[in-house]
């Protein structure tokens, strides 16, 4: 494919929300508006809890859990277009819910194997009618495999796209020996999928010889751990070939609705500084009139909408599977940055109170800043978008 083919689809991305994900983005804001408050976020990470199982039982509820599974395996037979409204909502309440981990990333790894065999079904309906919290068992900040149409000048940098290195070794009898570390979603899974040296296993979490080893992580809303394998029983779910396609799959998809959350995120931090600076008055006057604050919260706003094209297009580019690689790269490592940046300014703008731990501005710096390394860094996407549409990488 050539490049002019890569920069331009002969499908023209719509980058406009429907009447339906409009009316499941305000069904997904009132449930969070009364089940997700930024002190109920705060009690979750000071509780040390994995995420608010209460919440994620009632998200399930509705049928978020299964959006992407098909109908017929249990699920909603939604898109990544749907998946990713509901993941801006969760990034405008920093939900502390496994929906990244779960339904995104361990669906479309299960999605990837032969979804005819009794257990890949079984672990779907599960996952889908929210029975089963699932974790990949990669670490979070491996980044997508390159993808079709990748080329081998991209540089160095793009050597780690090529899929997570095997940590984990499956002996004759079915058993597996290793560990892995950084991996979200691993406390409080009920199944783990672990890719391994010769398959896709899953592995129930409490099982024997399974130890899951929690990591002080930046963001406590999204923690990560070590997982140690010592002989613990895994059922084979793909081999070594339809395995590293699966995890492909799930890692590219994770990588490019992360930015949607990374919008919401971004969002939630635009309004919430304009509605403290209209508020906050100094010399009789709003801060918000100040010229020099005026001019910094307008340039994030022009950067946020142009994150908010950016994750639509690698959303409908995922759900019509044009161009997805080359949109998902450019939506990861512009929309990271976006929503770091519109978090510092967060706190910077609320002065005194957005340093304080009571004041949410911190919950979503930590994301942000947790999410920018997760899925690949912006440096990384950059690097591996070289490589898809044919740019060399600098020599110096």
């Amino acid at each position: 494919m050539s490049t002019p083919e890569l920069l331009h689809s002969e499908v023209e991305p719509d980058l406009l929300y429907s009447e339906a994900e409009e009316d499941l983005r305000a069904a997904v804001r009132s449930l969070l508006d009364h089940h997700c408050s930024p002190s109920a976020v705060l009690a979750v990470a000071e509780s040390g809890r994995p995420y608010d199982e209460g919440l994620w039982r009632t998200l399930a509820a509705t049928g978020v859990a299964g959006l992407l599974v098909p109908e017929e395996l249990g699920g909603q037979g939604a898109t990544a277009r749907e998946t990713a409204v509901v993941l801006e909502e969760l990034g405008r309440a920093a939900a502390p819910v496994p929906f990244l981990t779960s339904a995104v990333l361990a669906a479309e790894a299960l999605l990837g194997c032969d979804t005819a065999q009794p257990a890949v079904r079984a672990a779907l309906a599960a996952l889908a009618a929210g029975e089963s919290v699932v974790a990949l068992a990669v670490p979070l900040s491996a980044g997508p495999e390159a993808g079709p149409g990748a080329t081998s000048d991209a540089g160095p940098d793009t050597a780690p796209d090529a899929g997570p290195p095997t940590t984990v070794t499956a002996d004759g009898d079915g058993t597996l020996r290793g560990r892995v570390t950084g991996v979200a979603g691993a406390a409080g899974a009920d199944v783990l999928l672990v890719p391994a040296d010769d398959g896709l296993y899953a592995v129930d979490a409490a099982a024997d010889g399974v130890q899951i080893t929690a990591v002080t992580s930046l963001d406590l809303t999204r923690p990560i751990a070590a997982v140690t394998f010592e002989r613990a029983a895994g059922r084979r779910l793909a081999d070594a070939g339809r395995a590293r396609s699966a995890v492909g799959r799930a890692m590219l998809a994770g990588a490019g609705l992360l930015a949607s959350e990374q919008l919401g995120i971004a969002e939630w931090c635009l309004t919430e500084t304009v509605r403290h600076t209209i508020q906050r008055t100094q010399f009789g006057r709003p801060v918000g009139s100040f010229q020099a604050l005026k001019h910094r919260m307008a340039a994030l706003w022009l950067e946020l909408v142009t994150a908010r094209a950016a994750a639509r297009h690698a959303a409908d580019a995922l759900a019509t599977g044009s161009d997805a690689p080359v949109a998902v790269s450019v939506a990861q490592s512009y929309a990271a940055q976006v929503a770091v940046h519109a978090a510092q300014e967060c706190v910077q703008l609320h002065g005194g109170i957005g340093m304080t731990w009571e004041h949410p501005a911190h919950l979503y710096l930590k994301r942000a800043k947790s999410a920018e390394i997760a899925l690949g860094t912006p440096g990384r996407h950059r690097a591996r978008l070289a490589g898809l549409v044919g740019l060399p990488a600098p020599t110096s």
